[in-house]
């Protein structure tokens, strides 16, 4: 699904010897890697504080905790994602409310938040997912509305840009109150381990946020704030720093990846190609399979040892740990039917055209064979 030993082998020289580095001078947490990185991403992004911190679901946690959410304070996010959105609100103690998703680009649905809004209500978590913005522009409008927090879990989706009605663009992540990526190996943007970060253009959020990532201390053993352990170490910082120019080429590579899937694809009775919002960095490239036969591709492709994956099998509502009664099947039709049809094929950066050509002529051939 991803072939980051052929990504190492392109930049190797500059990751090496970045890496080398640090442990050269042994400044292995909070070293000027990290601040370095930090910099150069808040530039990238054009946003004014970038916390980095262990991994993208303590970034969603810290910025919750940021916000001074409540105990039993709800907050409204899509039901067809990861766990690690959920996961978090509940770990708080805060109430999930689980909405259903638009059928066409997977992101939160705007009318479903309007209707799952109530007296407790105080964050809105839409996920961009797969590489693409969620309706921001609506979601915020919804936000200051209600005088809800929008937190953005952009973990799939940094280097997208999100355009406003007016043509206003912006890169995804510095549109909400705070914001929540991952530098997960396998995302657009990888490190070589865990990592992640806490993006805001609130000054005083940001102040908090970077107490709370270091045990909630500004001053050495002066605690001001309940805080956490969790810390970008200075390796994936040197890693991500050594990266972060190749991003937009990544994120490029990745289209023209997937306009050619598209192409092999658009005309097949039976497979339904992603849908385009807006601007799509591919950080998985999903297809919808139809008349039940979704389940029977995953296994033929694995059968001629073609990687795939569902994202994702079952709806977040139905999980064990996140069942409530508060939920109705009635209300999570699109979801309910995406987990169903969903494929994701492989898509990197190194993806040669044989290999297209081989993946999309064995889904082809499947399809219009069953």
């Amino acid at each position: 699904m991803v072939d980051l030993k052929g990504q190492y082998n392109e930049i190797k020289e500059v990751v090496n010897s970045s890496i080398n580095e640090v442990i050269e001078t042994t400044t292995f947490i909070n070293g000027p890697k990290v601040h370095e990185f930090q910099k150069n991403l808040e530039e990238y992004l054009g946003v004014k504080h970038v916390i980095p911190c262990a991994n993208g679901t303590d970034a969603l946690q810290i910025a919750m905790m940021g916000l001074g959410l409540k105990p039993g304070d709800e907050v409204i996010t899509a039901d067809f994602t990861f766990a690690a959105t959920v996961e978090v609100i509940a770990v708080l103690n805060l109430t999930p409310v689980l909405v259903d998703v638009d059928p066409e680009t997977f992101n939160i649905d705007i009318e479903a938040i309007k209707k799952a809004i109530t007296p407790k209500t105080k964050a809105i978590v839409p996920v961009h997912l797969f590489g693409q913005c969620a309706n921001m522009e609506a979601i915020m409008a919804i936000a200051k509305a209600h005088d809800l927090y929008v937190i953005e879990d952009n973990a799939q989706a940094i280097g997208s840009k999100y355009k406003y009605t007016d043509g206003k663009e912006v890169m995804s992540g510095t549109i909400g109150h705070v914001a929540s990526t991952s530098f997960f190996p396998s995302k657009n943007l990888g490190g070589y381990g865990d990592g992640g970060a806490i993006f805001t253009n609130d000054d005083n959020l940001a102040h908090t946020i970077r107490g709370i990532v270091n045990h909630g201390m500004y001053e050495r053993y002066h605690h001001d704030v309940v805080g956490v352990n969790s810390r970008l170490d200075s390796i994936q910082a040197a890693v991500l720093d050594a990266k972060l120019p190749y991003l937009d080429t990544y994120n490029n590579k990745r289209r023209a990846a997937a306009a050619a899937y598209d192409l092999a694809f658009q005309t097949v009775e039976g497979i339904i190609i992603p849908k385009r919002s807006g601007d799509h960095v591919f950080h998985q490239y999903t297809l919808k399979i139809q008349n039940g036969n979704r389940d029977a591709l995953v296994a033929h492709l694995q059968a001629n040892a073609i990687p795939c994956g569902v994202y994702y099998p079952i709806p977040l509502h139905n999980q064990k740990a996140y069942k409530d009664v508060r939920y109705n099947e009635a209300d999570f039709p699109v979801t309910n039917q995406l987990v169903k049809e969903v494929i994701s094929l492989p898509m990197h950066t190194e993806l040669e055209p044989e290999q297209i050509a081989f993946i999309t002529k064995t889904v082809i051939d499947f399809v219009k064979n069953n």
